[in-house]
């Protein structure tokens, strides 16, 4: 087998026209040279270089080694500036995994901003599991995962390689008929909905639990009248007068015009957003940069 390095020597001394003057180039003895070029000859079992002169010059099986050489130094160079380019976040892919609700008002934004800086950055988006999102994200390939959890921050909940990182507190606000009587009201208290139809919003896991969890402490079990799942029809059910509705702020997005939103207090339902990333990618500027651009676009989404 060729050895890469001493083909590179070769090159040296083809295009230098010299021993001497490839070694003074390469910070070699001559005789240093000269042994890397007789073992390279062995290696290829051919001559490589013929004297002129003082001088040499290829054979037809030097000039052969040389050329390839200068396309393995070319490579080499690509290699180089492809892997600083991944190191500095410029080129890739990051694979990100995150809920319904999060993708416009907050992923969306964030990897624009994202995409501004690293437009090189290829980006795969996936649907979680909700039920077990850093379960999915240890069987999988993604370096992001954006879920729902109630105190998971920094707890022995993270597995090993995965760091949770808060991203927003987002509450539940009321959604009202426009003509219901409490419609009237700046704010509710959450009992005040205990006698009223509701429409659920959310599916089971870590989106209903809040909901059923605040109901519990303010002394009751919401009746659903119909279960929607997601939160634009649950608007236009409850727009169309078949109960109330719980939806997150961040889920509030595209607002129907045939409802009020209201305030919900005693308690106030509250889910918790976290981004859990792999602790290998933290190094990473544009994660780093995305992990920004999220607590950013969280922190806007709820101030509109």
């Amino acid at each position: 087998m060729l050895d890469v390095r001493r083909l590179q020597i070769l090159r040296a001394v083809v295009t230098s026209g010299s021993v001497t003057a490839a070694a003074a180039h390469l910070g070699y003895t001559p005789s240093a040279i000269s042994q890397q070029m007789a073992a390279l000859e062995r290696e290829a079992g051919v001559p490589l270089l013929e004297r002129v002169g003082r001088g040499v010059r290829p054979t037809a099986a030097g000039r052969l080694l040389t050329e390839h050489a200068g396309i393995l130094s070319q490579h080499v160079t690509e290699a180089e500036r492809a892997l600083a380019d991944l190191r500095a976040g410029r080129t890739g892919r990051l694979a990100i995994r995150y809920f319904t609700s999060v993708g416009p008002t907050l992923l969306a934004p964030a990897l624009a901003r994202l995409r501004r800086e690293y437009d090189g950055l290829a980006v795969d988006l996936t649907l979680t599991d909700l039920e077990d999102p850093l379960r999915s994200m240890q069987q999988d390939d993604s370096d992001l995962t954006i879920l729902v959890g109630s105190s998971m921050a920094g707890s022995s909940e993270s597995p090993p390689g995965i760091r949770v990182v808060h991203l927003v507190d987002d509450s539940y606000l009321a959604v009202l008929p426009t003509g219901h009587p409490l419609a009237g009201k700046k704010a509710l208290d959450l009992a005040d909905l205990a006698d009223e139809p509701w429409i659920g919003s959310e599916p089971p896991g870590p989106c209903l639990d809040p909901i059923l969890n605040a109901c519990a402490a303010a002394g009751f079990s919401p009746d659903f009248a119909a279960k929607s799942e997601d939160h634009a029809t649950a608007q236009g059910l409850v727009a169309a007068g078949l109960g109330i509705a719980l939806i997150p702020r961040l889920g509030l997005n595209t607002r129907h015009p045939d409802v009020a939103i209201r305030a919900v207090r005693r308690p106030e339902p509250v889910r918790t957003i976290y981004a859990a990333v792999r602790e290998s990618t933290l190094t990473q500027p544009a994660v780093r940069i995305l992990l920004d651009a999220l607590k950013d676009a969280a922190k806007e989404s709820l101030r509109s």
